[in-house]
């Protein structure tokens, strides 16, 4: 979780394995795309400086977070990819909707990971306002993108 205390994409405090010859998919929900669209850049970005050939990236769209289950499924499906990385963003709106977004993309991509035993990463920004998401997404507090990245290339290296 980014705090004042906790930047995103800071990970001198750990060891990344290399990511040679790993494969992973990226599903990004086009929904507040100025959002997701800056974490998959971060992650790109993350997974190239990590040894991912560029060939090696799959990226897939959905309309919405909702749909980042099923389109992190399509690609669990992809038994030549390693990991898949879920790209999304949430905003607390005036409803409840964004209660069952969030509870059912979690539990889903939970799921997959299970079912498939492969890792799917939750890269869903669930902030309160747009200022918090661009501040997780390239701003201030960093990019989840790049912790998504990171933790697919960790996840992928315990597997092995």
């Amino acid at each position: 979780m980014s705090s004042v205390n906790k930047n995103l994409s800071d990970f001198n405090h750990t060891e990344i394995p290399s990511a040679k010859g790993m494969k992973i998919g990226i599903v990004v929900a086009e929904w507040n795309i100025e959002i997701t669209d800056a974490l998959k850049e971060g992650a790109i970005k993350t997974l190239l400086q990590n040894g991912v050939l560029e060939n090696d990236i799959v990226i897939k769209y959905v309309p919405g977070s909702f749909e980042l289950t099923l389109g992190a499924q399509f690609l669990c499906e992809d038994k030549s990819l390693d990991a898949i990385i879920a790209l999304g963003c949430v905003i607390q709106g005036e409803t409840r909707h964004f209660d069952f977004i969030c509870d059912a993309v979690a539990n889903g991509i939970t799921n997959l990971n299970i079912k498939y035993n492969k890792p799917v990463i939750f890269g869903v920004l669930t902030p309160d306002t747009q200022q918090q998401a661009i501040d997780r997404a390239g701003g201030k507090h960093g990019n989840k993108g790049d912790e998504a990245a990171v933790t697919a290339i960790k996840m992928v290296a315990l597997k092995k």
